[in-house]
């Protein structure tokens, strides 16, 4: 089954496409022919229970696991195959980035914000210091943040605050696809939709297209086109977020929806 999220403005190119993705370790099948695509400004949440295959999947996507079989194109350009030399790795990680679950094991304790940004400028592009500098001023003020955050260490912000300093360094290198792995889990309510409602303005304002892992249903209605439902590695289902919510048409999808619990009559988390 193949899903294709397709946001009302995104621009005439390919954007991302993933076909038969597969991949084994050992006797154990992961991930089993999954395949979607992901057109520029559009947003598309993977959903399923533990071990559904859905980090795994996103592993492969930004490359820190090798397929076993199928293939990931972006724009055209083929990523399955092994990058040729340091250009090729850094092309790569510049074009899509992953934004974690817990941003403070992704942030270095010892580094400053406004370094670990600059730090992400200088490794991928020929800026000098002072464009740097201007750089990031525009990536902290993109994400909400002042020079109070500038100067600050990861232990002195807020998780909140965190987050939005991981999604700067990510949209430092101007990627083209954004992975977000349960990056709203860790937050509180208030919180999270504040983060959801800073990444819904960035990807209207760059076009850049969003990739969910999440358990959180009400990020999956908020934020994503479209759905894509995995068990034991398969799609089992994929479509517009208000039919695949509204109107799930495999068993499984139903019974995913039906253990949700549910506060005031709307579904919560997955």
């Amino acid at each position: 089954m193949t899903v294709s999220a397709s946001a009302t403005k995104a621009p005439a190119v390919e954007g991302l496409v993933v076909e038969g993705l597969r991949k084994q370790y050992g006797d154990h099948t992961a991930v089993d022919g999954v395949s979607f695509t992901l057109a520029p400004g559009s947003s598309l949440a993977i959903v399923g229970e533990s071990g559904s295959g859905k980090t795994t999947t996103v592993r492969m996507l930004v490359g820190l696991e090798r397929p076993d079989g199928g293939t990931v194109r972006l724009d055209g350009r083929d990523r399955s195959a092994l990058p040729r030399g340091r250009a090729e790795r850094l092309a790569r990680a510049r074009e899509i980035q992953m934004v974690f679950q817990d941003p403070y094991l992704s942030l270095d304790p010892r580094i400053s914000v406004s370094g670990c940004l600059d730090e992400v400028l200088r490794l991928h592009t020929g800026l000098d210091p002072a464009a740097r500098a201007a750089r990031v001023s525009e990536l902290l003020d993109q994400v909400g943040l002042g020079s109070r955050e500038a100067s600050a260490l990861p232990r002195g912000l807020s998780g909140g605050q965190r987050q939005r300093v991981a999604i700067a360094r990510a949209l430092a290198v101007q990627p083209r696809v954004l992975v977000l792995d349960e990056a709203v889990a860790a937050l509180d309510v208030s919180i999270q939709a504040q983060i959801l409602e800073l990444l819904a303005t960035i990807r209207r304002d760059s076009g850049i297209g969003y990739l969910f892992v999440t358990h959180d249903l009400a990020v999956v209605r908020h934020i994503a086109d479209e759905v894509m439902v995995l068990k034991s590695g398969q799609v089992v289902e994929a479509g517009s977020t208000s039919r695949v919510l509204e109107s799930p048409e495999h068993p499984y999808t139903r019974l995913l929806l039906d253990s949700v619990p549910r506060r005031g009559g709307f579904a919560t988390t997955l």
